[in-house]
C-alpha cells in the first residue's frame, strides 16, 4: 500500500479510526529522513492492513507542534485512535518490523482503561 500524506485538515480522520496507522514526521532537508523513507515505504507494501502517513514537518507546522515532535524523523505508531508509540531516530527495516509485531499484539482493552485512568 502507498503512503498517506498526513495534513493538519486529514490527520483526526486517519488516525483516529480502528485498526493500525503508522506516522512518519520527516523533512525534506533531514538526512536521516531521507535514509529512513525507504524502509518505510517497503513496510508499507508488506503490511495492507495497516495505514502509513507521513507528515511533512516543514509543511505540516500545527501537527509537528501538536505532537511535540522535536526530532526528525520521528515514527508514531497509532492503534484504534490511541498514541502507542512515539519515538526519535531512523529505525532499521528490523526494528520497525518488531514495533509493528509490538503495536499489534497490543491488548488494547488494557491500553482504552490505562488511557482513561
Amino acid at each position: 500500500m502507498a503512503t498517506v500524506t498526513l495534513t493538519a485538515e486529514n490527520f483526526d480522520e486517519v488516525a483516529q479510526g480502528e485498526g493500525i496507522v503508522l506516522v512518519d514526521f520527516w523533512a525534506e532537508w533531514c538526512g536521516p529522513c531521507r535514509q529512513f523513507a525507504p524502509v518505510f515505504e517497503k513496510a508499507a507494501g508488506a503490511h495492507d492492513d495497516i495505514t502509513f502517513g507521513k507528515v511533512d514537518t516543514d509543511a505540516e507546522q500545527e501537527l509537528s507542534q501538536r505532537f511535540g515532535i522535536a526530532s526528525i524523523p520521528t515514527l508514531m505508531a497509532i492503534r484504534d485512535g490511541i498514541i502507542v508509540f512515539a519515538e526519535p531516530g531512523a529505525l532499521p527495516g528490523a526494528t520497525l518490523e518488531k514495533v509493528i509485531e509490538q503495536v499489534r499484539e497490543l491488548d488494547m482493552e488494557d491500553v482504552q482503561r490505562r488511557a482513561k485512568s
